[in-house]
């Protein structure tokens, strides 16, 4: 076989471009995250049987299905993907997907793809020696492709990170050719495509969760995909009017859950990301590769270039290298990619908490409608919450119980094999462990929020039927007076009645007093006397206010003992 080298080594197009804007240009972005579109999530996985057809639509499609090619994809074949390769993905289906319309389109925006590449010895090539981000321009689409037919020598697994997606590249990475040694042929000659099903795109494209396995080849490799959401903490613009944050969860807007959450106290923004992985588990001598798709720009979530240096930080754990060293399997590197959802899960919830810590203060102190409005959005969001935790926690279940198929070629043995999937699945249960501690902060969160909430309501009902009671009073008190005075037996009134007015008001005061005297007295705890008082204490209140109030008991304890 001859030697071929790096792609990005070989490419000399580091300066290509989709537009005249570089890759550090910042655009002017409003204030607010967009919110993300809601997902459709019985179009994410490849097991439907009518990918992206509703039930309304005509089932009449545009063009009838073609058979897939069975020979190698030649040059310029990528363009027909995805029907090239799946024949019922007609131009109906890829229309209603949005595949292509989801793609960047803005000239301003490059599509650049980093590259990470994990060594067979399981150590990472240090970031000097890898090769620069390739810049991809529409006038060097051959070059790329051919590029991308490059086989990479001595690597074990690598890492394709794309930023800003552009059509003609998701349909290159979708068709790729990679050199595959088959153990029924020792040529090697032939050619085995990445077969990367639509479904990685249309749910990434489109923010839909999903896990899925294929292409499944014994002792030769597969096909997983994991496309997640997650929360993550983002600081607010400057530029942000704070006239603005207080409105945010006004009563004007409908909640809705796909939008981000303002939280004023830490002046952040908690915004759903997105980690879109697709990893070609081979056996081939060019090892493995990761695709992780990242939205452009506009979005304002994690680029690929961030994800590129936190994994390169992997490669610097020591834990991590000491299971690169231990096993051959490249999913290890995969299941280390997910654990930055964890930490952006558990950075969101910390500032979460505290902002329901500021709110529950705000709501015991103050008695502002927007904090009830913004209580209301908070719980609707935990829930949502929640079953993207559940989604996380259903992610890393499905890595642990999908063993890769090159775990049963000749290069494991038994024992090797054993203790690989001993230690996936050891590492798989520590993040879940990890998981599970998210989902009782997030419990107590949503906890907490409901009591702040149940709170607010029922402070809310007290006020509101104490204001009812006092308009009713109001309205009907004055009739009930007069009525009450006409219907007195009193002379003045009724000429043949005993008793007078005179009478009536002596007997009235005298109970409103002795009434208000016992009530007072068989109280515990009130101003009218000291606390801790007994009975007979209390019963002579109307004394021991005056005195109190006057001080003269206590000036009478500061006379001398003789004087008394």
């Amino acid at each position: 076989m001859t030697n071929r080298q790096s792609p990005c080594a070989r490419f000399p197009l580091n300066t290509l471009h989709w537009g005249n804007i570089g890759h550090g240009t910042t655009t002017t972005h409003s204030s607010k995250p967009p919110k993300i579109p809601a997902p459709i999530y019985r179009h994410a996985a490849p097991s439907g049987p009518w990918p992206w057809m509703d039930l309304e639509s005509d089932i009449l499609l545009e063009t009838e299905p073609i058979s897939p090619p069975k020979q190698a994809v030649e040059q310029w074949k990528w363009r027909e993907y995805p029907q090239s390769l799946f024949g019922n993905w007609v131009a109906d289906r890829v229309a209603r997907c949005r595949m292509i319309e989801n793609c960047s389109k803005e000239p301003r925006e490059k599509c650049r793809i980093y590259c990470v590449d994990v060594l067979e010895t399981g150590h990472f090539k240090s970031a000097k020696d890898t090769d620069p981000p390739i810049d991809v321009d529409e006038s060097a689409l051959s070059q790329l492709w051919d590029q991308l037919q490059i086989e990479p020598t001595g690597l074990r697994l690598r890492v394709l990170l794309v930023d800003n997606m552009k059509h003609p590249v998701l349909q290159m990475l979708g068709t790729r050719c990679q050199g595959f040694i088959s153990p029924d042929m020792c040529s090697g000659l032939n050619v085995h495509r990445y077969n990367i099903e639509p479904f990685f795109f249309t749910s990434s494209l489109n923010w839909i969760p999903s896990r899925y396995q294929e292409e499944v080849i014994k002792q030769q490799g597969d096909h997983i995909t994991v496309t997640l959401l997650f929360i993550r903490a983002a600081p607010c613009e400057k530029t942000a009017a704070p006239s603005q944050n207080k409105n945010t969860s006004g009563g004007e807007k409908t909640i809705d859950t796909q939008e981000s959450l303002h939280l004023r106290s830490a002046e952040r923004y908690l915004l759903q990301d997105m980690l879109a992985l697709h990893m070609i588990r081979s056996s081939g001598p060019s090892g493995s590769t990761i695709i992780s798709y990242h939205p452009s720009a506009q979005w304002r979530r994690t680029t690929a270039e961030r994800l590129k240096s936190l994994v390169h930080k992997v490669g610097e754990s020591v834990y991590w290298q000491k299971i690169f060293e231990q096993s051959k399997d490249p999913t290890f590197i995969f299941l280390a990619i997910l654990w930055y959802a964890l930490y952006a899960w558990d950075e969101s919830l910390d500032h979460l908490y505290t902002h329901m810590n500021w709110l529950e203060t705000n709501v015991l102190l103050t008695n502002d409608s927007h904090l009830t409005t913004e209580l209301h959005t908070i719980q609707a969001q935990l829930l949502h919450y929640a079953s993207l935790l559940d989604d996380f926690r259903k992610s890393v279940t499905f890595v642990k119980n999908t063993p890769s198929p090159v775990l049963e070629s000749r290069e494991f043995n038994d024992q090797t094999r054993m203790d690989t999937n001993k230690l996936m699945r050891k590492e798989c249960d520590n993040l879940l462990s990890e998981i599970d501690r998210l989902g009782f902060q997030l419990k107590n969160i949503t906890d907490l929020g409901k009591a702040t909430v149940n709170f607010v309501d029922s402070r809310r009902m007290q006020d509101l039927t104490t204001a009812t009671i006092s308009y009713l009073t109001m309205i009907f008190l004055p009739a009930s007076f007069v009525a009450a005075v006409f219907g007195m037996n009193v002379r003045e009134i009724t000429d043949d009645a005993t008793e007078t007015m005179a009478h009536y008001t002596a007997v009235s005061v005298v109970f409103t007093v002795l009434t208000a005297w016992l009530v007072v007295a068989f109280q515990p705890h009130s101003p009218f006397h000291e606390p801790g008082s007994g009975f007979w204490w209390r019963l002579a209140w109307p004394f021991s206010y005056v005195i109190r109030l006057t001080g003269l008991r206590r000036s009478l304890r500061r006379q001398p003992d003789g004087l008394l």
